[in-house]
């Protein structure tokens, strides 16, 4: 990895005899897209107001660019946008002079871009806060998280209340946050759109984090599922051994198969089948091994 970007080390906050986060130990490097996972209570806001320097630490630490989060806050702040899970905007604003107030607080002052997000994101950055839905509210926080180029960019479920083609626009902003040497961090009850862009997933509960899982492990492997209507294979793909368990005695075959697509479609091709169905692998059945039903 490169030098880290954020470095998380035993992080850990008691409330009383509550324990919300236990130990967290976490990098990231400079261009990694991170996502965050697991259900309400287990620890991912936690986690990213720590990171923030909104809350004091009880055990340990976290730093940004090398500036400790809770002691030299200020600092670590100047190199993070972070767009909440509870919105509290300053509504007497419209959208456009939130966007510079905010980037004047940095010091800078946004040009065209503000104008090419906000056409993409379909919002009127001239009217009122108050006169937007919370979704319109919604993209107008997200941009002033987009805006600035900052080295780190935090988000709360971020995709809250976006209809899903404005999801689909939002991942990509964070591809290209990405392309341009950014750090993204953010947490989502929805496994689709973290398979969609992270680079690493942490998997949090009760307050610890039990997995961490390569994005690049999962996207080179598939699940197949399929009805034999004839003899069963004696080898798997590629004459790999079959498991004890691939072929119940129904005909009905799933297997996980790591390797070249051609080489999974030769197998295929040769068995009698009346039903297929070839996925990626994905984080559901990680997920559902921790905390059932995603």
């Amino acid at each position: 990895m490169l030098n880290p970007l954020l470095v998380a080390e035993n992080l850990t906050k008691d409330y009383n005899s509550f324990r919300a986060l236990d130990g967290l130990d976490l990098a990231l490097a400079p261009g990694e897209v991170f996502g965050l996972l697991g259900p309400n209570g287990s620890g991912k806001s936690t986690a990213l107001r720590l990171i923030l320097g909104f809350l004091r630490p009880t055990l340990g630490r976290a730093t940004i660019a090398g500036f400790d989060c809770w002691r030299r806050g200020v600092e670590a702040r100047k190199r993070v946008a972070y767009l909440p899970g509870e919105l509290r905007l300053y509504e007497n604003m419209t959208g456009r002079q939130l966007v510079r107030f905010l980037a004047g607080l940095r010091g800078d002052t946004p040009g065209r871009e503000v104008d090419d997000l906000a056409k993409r994101l379909d919002i009127d950055v001239d009217r009122p806060l108050t006169q937007l839905s919370s979704g319109m509210k919604r993209k107008v926080a997200l941009l002033t998280v987009l805006v600035p180029k900052v080295p780190l960019i935090v988000l709360d479920e971020p995709t809250n209340t976006l209809d899903p083609t404005m999801r689909d626009e939002l991942l990509d902003q964070l591809r290209q946050a990405k392309a341009r040497g950014q750090t993204v961090l953010f947490s989502s009850h929805v496994l689709q759109e973290v398979e969609a862009v992270c680079d690493r997933v942490g998997i949090l509960r009760l307050g610890k984090l039990i997995h961490l899982q390569e994005m690049t492990d999962l996207r080179g492997g598939r699940s197949v599922n399929a009805r034999l209507v004839g003899p069963p294979p004696t080898a798997g793909p590629g004459g790999a051994p079959l498991g004890p368990n691939t072929i119940t005695p129904e005909g009905q075959l799933s297997l996980t198969f790591r390797g070249p697509l051609p080489v999974l479609l030769d197998w295929l091709a040769k068995l009698a089948l009346d039903d297929l169905r070839v996925e990626p692998i994905g984080l559901t059945p990680i997920y559902k091994k921790y905390h059932g039903a995603a």
